[in-house]
């Protein structure tokens, strides 16, 4: 399956872990933004992994997004290309 993972983490360390472990499973697209294709048996391991990373008591939050066939075929990509790959990462 195909997910679009969203994250807003504060503090450094756990966002380069975050961004670490995404990077694992998928494609990074834009800032604090990931589309990823795994399995369900890998979504849990992943959603688990990012879980324990992350601090809501600071604000942190990530959100999935499942991208159904049809979503995908419909995604539109507008404006300059993706950042540079290091930019993202503190």
């Amino acid at each position: 399956m195909r997910l679009a993972i969203a994250y807003d983490v504060s503090e450094d360390a756990n966002r380069r872990r975050v961004y670490r472990t995404l990077q694992r499973y998928g494609a990074w697209r834009q800032y604090s933004v990931f589309e990823v294709d795994v399995t369900k048996t890998e979504r849990v391991e992943l959603q688990d992994e990012l879980e324990s990373i992350i601090d809501p008591s600071d604000g942190d939050r990530i959100r999935v997004y499942r991208l159904c066939q049809s979503c995908q075929d419909d995604t539109t990509d507008i404006g300059a290309n993706p950042p540079d790959e290091q930019s993202n990462v503190i």
